[in-house]
């Protein structure tokens, strides 16, 4: 077996939009660089996602130098976003979690609106430092995270992946398979480990910047999402129900937390420390 290695690096710079790959990224205190800065929120400030809109799946989402986004979907014109300035804040709800963001003007919330066929708003997070901690149970005093379900980064393996497509080959949605990384939207993904052996993790490097685990990835209907189509199925939640479940949980893949700030990049040699 090979050296374990950072296979790719994924960013997703609007919450539950296309992923974006990069050849490196930046690792800040709350995430990488660029991801999950934006989100999208309803008329009630509560957080939209693909799990109620899969058609969350076809928007592209580029960020540009100063900080503002490139918005394109099919059939819509494309819009720019600037970084909307923190003159007046909405509280968004993010999974039963009060966060204060900034919203982003008429122009983006009409195009929302006419994508999802329903009332909604972009919101910036303007001060990731502060605005949002992480669960306490899984955190050091002052860690923060950004608009990512709960975690700064996702840490999935390809030779785990593998497995669970076998899985999925023996089982009665075969036709489903193969499925791509993307399903899963992690940040970072790895080549060369044995099938689930990060299962056992607790600490690792990538390049220069070490990690804590926190927890495994509790998976959601978000995964049966084809993210090039926007279409459902049943698979992977019906195999990892099999045989992936941990305390209540489908998982895949692990939840990290940086313990410094660095540059990750492709290629880089993935280190287990515990």
């Amino acid at each position: 077996m090979i050296d374990p290695v950072l296979r790719s690096v994924h960013v997703h710079p609007v919450k539950s939009l296309r992923a974006l790959s990069l050849t490196e990224a930046e690792v800040q205190p709350w995430g990488l660089a660029h991801d999950r800065r934006w989100a999208v929120v309803d008329a009630k400030g509560t957080v939209m996602t693909q799990r109620r809109h899969p058609r969350m799946a076809l928007v592209s989402a580029e960020p540009l130098p100063d900080g503002g986004l490139r918005l394109t979907a099919p059939g819509r014109e494309p819009l720019t976003v600037p970084v909307p300035a923190p003159a007046a804040t909405l509280t968004m709800d993010i999974f039963d979690q009060a966060v204060e963001t900034v919203p982003a003007g008429e122009a983006a919330a009409a195009w929302f609106s006419a994508w999802l066929e329903d009332d909604a708003r972009l919101v910036h997070l303007d001060a990731p430092e502060h605005r949002r901690p992480i669960d306490p149970a899984y955190a050091l005093p002052g860690e923060t995270v950004s608009l990512a379900d709960g975690y700064p980064l996702l840490i999935a393996a390809s030779a785990s992946l593998d497995a669970l497509n076998a899985l999925i080959a023996e089982g009665d949605h075969a036709h489903e398979g193969p499925l791509p990384m993307s399903r899963f939207r992690p940040n970072l993904v790895v080549d060369g480990t044995a099938p689930w052996a990060e299962d056992g993790w607790t600490r690792l490097s990538v390049g220069e910047v070490t990690f804590r685990v926190a927890k495994p990835c509790g998976r959601c209907v978000v995964t049966t999402t084809d993210q090039a189509t926007a279409a459902r199925g049943k698979e992977p939640l019906r195999t990892l129900g099999r045989h992936r479940r941990l305390n209540g949980k489908l998982v895949f893949g692990q939840n990290l937390v940086p313990e410094h700030t660095g540059t990750v990049r492709v290629g880089d040699p993935v280190k287990i420390l515990g």
